[in-house]
């Protein structure tokens, strides 16, 4: 086996057959260079991040992200495999009656810090993880200030 092989795999275009074959919720959207994009079912994103984890070598967590669409939530996820360069970016959507996804950070210890400003700022709730808790805001905000339902003081 050639030595430099490992540092190539999986491709793009190997990931992107690869996780709608493994996990039928999961629907890529469109690929580029070195991108993957897709979406799916919060229900299944643990597993589904357990499994780019451990067996496609995505070790790094990027972000975690917010993303108020007015009628519901999303959580953004850009995962990164240092050894081909390649980034997958996860969406999930969260319905806005009922705001809780499974942490990842059991799978990525560096998304703890991503899930806890995404929580502080948009209100949704990462079940299972280690501590979430207020990063930037002081533990008397009642409210989640990248929501867009949050007026700015003097504003209408």
């Amino acid at each position: 086996m050639d030595a430099n092989a490992v540092y190539q795999k999986p491709t793009v275009e190997e990931i992107a057959q690869i996780l709608p074959a493994k996990f039928s919720a999961v629907k890529v959207v469109k690929t580029e260079e070195r991108r993957v994009y897709a979406t799916l079912p919060r229900e299944n994103l643990f597993e589904v991040c357990t499994y780019i984890h451990d067996n496609l070598t995505f070790e790094h967590c990027s972000t975690v992200i917010g993303v108020d669409y007015i009628d519901h939530l999303a959580t953004v996820y850009h995962l990164t495999n240092y050894y081909n360069g390649v980034m997958i970016e996860l969406a999930v959507d969260i319905p806005a009656d009922d705001m809780h996804v499974d942490s990842v950070t059991p799978i990525w210890e560096g998304a703890n810090w991503h899930e806890r400003e995404t929580w502080e700022l948009f209100g949704i709730v990462f079940d299972n993880h280690p501590k979430l808790e207020r990063l930037l805001t002081p533990e008397t905000y009642e409210f989640f200030p990248f929501r867009k339902s949050y007026k700015l003081r003097g504003s209408e």
